[in-house]
């Protein structure tokens, strides 16, 4: 929180998949083989989810499971070709060139974020908090933008760009919510190990936020990413298929409290609802 101031194995049971290091887990989810490829992907995406900290090769290595030999060669591989590039003086690693060159190529076939942008101006203008647009990747969320309010303290909890496991964050958890109860929890089991990174969440806690968030009707992070902050996240739903994208609000926890909670929360669902008219209108398939 700132101040506005500025080769492949056989399938294992469930119980074993479920108990396995990040590594098994990998060859299970692609016994088509290509390995290499798919632990970069996820190198890749280990090392967005840092955003502009930058990720150390232990962050990595521990996170993925694999040797650090293994992990440094693959890191030093991409680093080659303009994926990733590491900090002289931190020694940590960040997304490359290449990426951004690559997402602005991309970009011409996505038209979500300028689409839902006006949506977003006008919660950050009514609600006076920070308002957030998230995309599911994976078994991640992803913002891919955010707009500020006029209260002189925002909630800056969230990059564009930054990355973290579904159910962390109310818009996360909001995508989350909207798979089926055995879907959810193969998400949450899957990511588990990676929850430790975010304030006080754990697999306990989120499933409490599921729980509550699905009784009232829209998703709540009552400060389990950090201390002093909440939020509340609601779907984007498409005309048919399972929802990509979602919006919330955050802000101080002060200001999600009693009576403005559910103003703010009927303010997100109603915008919601009209933007997800418009996007349907459109009849594209945004996943």
């Amino acid at each position: 929180m700132t101040k506005r101031s500025s080769k492949p194995l056989a399938a294992p049971s469930k119980k074993k998949l479920l108990d396995s290091n990040p590594e098994d887990r990998m060859r299970v989810q692609h016994p088509l083989g290509t390995q290499t490829i798919h632990r970069a992907i996820f190198i890749l995406r280990e090392i967005a989810m840092h955003g502009t900290a930058g990720a150390r090769l232990m962050d990595i290595t521990q996170s993925m499971g694999l040797e650090r030999s293994t992990t440094h060669r693959i890191v030093k591989g991409l680093a080659s070709h303009g994926m990733v590039t590491q900090d002289t003086k931190t020694k940590t690693y960040r997304l490359g060139h290449l990426v951004y060159e690559l997402g602005l190529a991309a970009s011409p076939n996505y038209a979500l974020k300028e689409i839902c942008r006006p949506t977003l101006e006008h919660l950050a203008e009514k609600s006076g908090d920070s308002v957030f647009l998230v995309v599911r990747s994976g078994l991640d969320s992803v913002c891919i933008d955010r707009v500020e309010g006029s209260y002189p303290i925002q909630t800056r909890t969230l990059e564009i760009g930054g990355r973290r496991p579904l159910g962390v964050g109310a818009g996360s958890l909001a995508l989350l919510m909207t798979l089926s109860a055995r879907d959810r929890q193969k998400v949450i089991d899957t990511n588990a190990s990676r929850f430790s990174s975010f304030g006080q969440l754990t697999v306990e806690r989120l499933n409490g936020a599921v729980k509550l968030s699905t009784k009232m009707g829209y998703a709540i992070n009552e400060e389990d990413v950090l201390t002093g902050v909440c939020a509340i996240g609601v779907p984007i739903m498409p005309h048919q298929g399972t929802p990509y994208a979602a919006l919330s609000i955050a802000g101080i926890a002060s200001r999600f409290m009693g009576k403005r909670r559910k103003e703010i929360a009927d303010l997100l669902l109603k915008e919601t609802r009209a933007l997800e008219k418009n996007l349907n209108a459109l009849n594209i398939d945004w996943a």
